[in-house]
């Protein structure tokens, strides 16, 4: 059964960074495709960035040179980066594991943690 379970949201404000993390149980982290999602209140979640098996990464054009996602399989955690954050940056963010042929298609969720861009 996939866990994940979201750390390290919180207040920042706008041009700061901040560092997300996803530790993962239940499954062989390292064949783990996975994504990081957020959903902005009112909105629809929408997918951020995701990282395949080999470790390659894919980014919607919004956060590229900004958000960046990795993953330490010896500490089955995923990462999101953050820097240079905007008030659209305000969102839940969710990891997820992902089909690898569909890197952005998931089949497990975490609970979400919140961000807040604010002056």
């Amino acid at each position: 059964q996939i866990q994940l379970v979201e750390s390290g949201g919180g207040s920042v404000q706008p041009g700061g960074s901040l560092t997300l993390s996803c530790a993962g149980s239940g499954f062989i982290f390292s064949r783990m495709c996975m994504a990081w999602f957020r959903q902005a209140p009112g909105k629809g979640r929408e997918e951020v960035a995701g990282i395949d098996d080999y470790g390659t990464t894919r980014y919607v054009d919004s956060v590229k040179g900004r958000l960046f996602i990795s993953k330490d399989n010896a500490q089955k955690t995923l990462y999101l980066q953050m820097n240079s954050l905007t008030f659209e940056d305000t969102a839940m963010y969710y990891c997820a594991a992902t089909l690898c042929s569909k890197i952005f298609t998931p089949i497990g969720w975490g609970q979400g943690t919140q961000v807040v861009v604010s002056s």
